[in-house]
């Protein structure tokens, strides 16, 4: 192995998608899925009037 040198260093290219890019997306989707669940799971209650009396 041996060292690069600063013209080495600038011509390296990276990847598009890094890993944290890809968690932040995969985070976002399961956000929205869940909030869907909760939205339809809140709608159905309502129209069976299955409702938690307080």
């Amino acid at each position: 192995m041996y060292k690069l040198n600063n013209n080495e260093l600038e011509n390296i290219k990276g990847g598009f998608i890094s890993g944290s890019l890809l968690s932040s997306i995969v985070r976002g989707v399961t956000v929205l899925i869940d909030l869907g669940t909760a939205v339809g799971t809140a709608i159905r209650r309502i129209a069976t009037r299955r409702l938690c009396r307080f």
